[in-house]
């Protein structure tokens, strides 16, 4: 890999803030942008063909871009939902009961869309973990050939969700059933 523009750091020329440079900006809001959110999920893998195969042709997301050590996937016209690297010629998976990534939520656009994503997940023979009613969304759960956590999720508008008395919201954990939500979209 070039260190002199490493993808894992940023372009070398980039200017960071440090701490004496902030006081300068004025008021800071106390909190992110309600508008913010998560752009892109970037996995290095140990084999790049073999998360490829497994991203686009089981899950069903589109290549935007791809070159020797690494490919760009989404699922609109998007630049990239999710990103596969090899940039890292050395990295080994992580030991079992380490701090990392958990998982990552795909959010699908309705009932169909989850149901075909998992029927081809069942048809290649991937193994699903497991699936949740969570209240504000329904979530099925794998991982991927390297082991990263994979959550398929379809949320459910914001009304429908499950609030405390005081309004914040109350998750639940609640069985889905998965194979339900497979034959009833595929009903004749």
């Amino acid at each position: 890999m070039d260190e002199a523009n490493n993808p894992l750091t940023g372009h070398p020329a980039s200017r960071l803030p440090t701490a004496s440079d902030v006081p300068t900006v004025g008021t800071l809001a106390a909190e992110i942008s309600p508008d913010a959110d998560i752009g892109h999920v970037n996995l290095t893998v140990s084999d790049l063909e073999r998360a490829l195969v497994f991203y686009r042709d089981v899950i069903g997301l589109r290549v935007t871009q791809r070159d020797e050590d690494s490919a760009f996937l989404a699922a609109d016209e998007y630049h990239h939902h999710i990103a596969l690297n090899r940039w890292d010629h050395d990295a080994k998976p992580p030991p079992p009961h380490t701090t990392g990534l958990h998982h990552f939520g795909l959010r699908l656009p309705d009932r169909t869309a989850l149901a075909e994503v998992v029927a081809r997940l069942a048809r290649a023979g991937h193994e699903l973990l497991g699936a949740t009613d969570h209240g504000v969304n329904l979530a099925v759960y794998l991982t991927d050939p390297d082991g990263n956590g994979l959550e398929l999720m379809l949320d459910r508008p914001a009304a429908e969700w499950p609030r405390n008395p005081d309004g914040s919201i109350a998750m639940t954990v609640a069985p889905f059933d998965v194979q339900a939500l497979v034959a009833d979209a595929f009903a004749t």
